[in-house]
C-alpha cells in the first residue's frame, strides 16, 4: 500500500526538508515503511546522513502542493523520540529509523522501523476536491516525465471535483499548481 504522506528529514545542523512522498507500507506490517526518494534529493541524502525521519499525515492540501511549488516554510515542532521535527498541521506523525537499504541508482529503498506514532486530532475524511489538489500535485511532480497534453487532460478531469467541493484551502493550493503548469508551458513553448 502506498501513502501519500509529508516526510520531514533533516541534515546535521539541524536544518529541516519538507516532501510530500507516498510511502509504501507493507501490509503484513503496521511498524514497517518504505521510503523511496528519487536520485539525488535532499530527502536521501538527510535520511543516510541522520538515519531518521518522522512521516507526518495531513489533510491540509496545501503542504503538498506548497512544496512542490517553492512554498516549504511550514511551523514546525520538536518529534518526540527521534532528532526531527514534525508539521504542526500533522493530524498525526510516526517517527522512524532507517533499519537497511537496497541500494539502486535511481531510487534506493530505504526500510525504516517505527519508533513512535502520535495522533493529534482527527481525521473527519478528504473532500474530492484535496483529493484533486493531491493528485494534481503529482502530476506536477513529473512534468518532466509525462506529456503535457495528458498532464493537461488529467487536470481538467480533476477540476470537475475541485470546483463542486472546494474550500480555500484547496483553491489556494490549486492556484499554485496551475500557475507551475503555465510557467512549465511558457518555458516550453506550449
Amino acid at each position: 500500500m502506498i501513502q501519500e504522506t509529508i516526510v520531514i528529514t533533516q541534515n546535521s545542523s539541524g536544518v529541516a526538508h519538507i516532501a510530500p512522498m507516498g510511502i509504501h507500507i507493507p501490509y503484513e506490517s503496521q511498524d514497517e515503511f518504505i521510503i523511496l526518494p528519487f536520485r539525488p534529493s535532499t530527502t536521501l541524502n538527510n535520511l543516510l546522513e541522520s538515519k531518521t525521519a518522522v512521516i507526518n499525515y495531513c489533510d491540509d492540501v496545501r503542504v503538498f502542493a506548497g512544496c512542490l511549488t517553492g512554498r516549504r516554510d511550514w511551523p514546525l515542532k520538536p518529534a518526540e523520540k527521534i532528532n526531527g521535527q514534525v508539521l504542526s498541521c500533522a493530524l498525526a506523525h510516526t517517527e522512524v529509523k532507517l533499519v537497511r537499504v537496497e541500494d539502486d541508482e535511481t531510487r534506493p529503498k530505504l526500510f525504516c522501523k517505527a519508533v513512535h506514532t502520535a495522533n493529534h486530532a482527527p481525521f473527519k475524511g478528504f473532500n474530492r476536491a484535496q483529493y484533486s489538489v493531491l493528485e494534481a500535485a503529482i502530476l506536477i511532480s513529473r512534468l518532466n516525465m509525462i506529456p503535457l497534453e495528458k498532464i493537461q487532460a488529467e487536470i481538467d478531469y480533476l477540476r470537475i471535483g475541485l470546483e463542486k467541493t472546494a474550500g480555500d484551502r484547496e483553491l489556494e493550493a490549486w492556484g499554485w499548481l496551475m500557475a507551475v503548469i503555465e510557467n512549465f508551458r511558457l518555458e516550453n513553448n506550449q
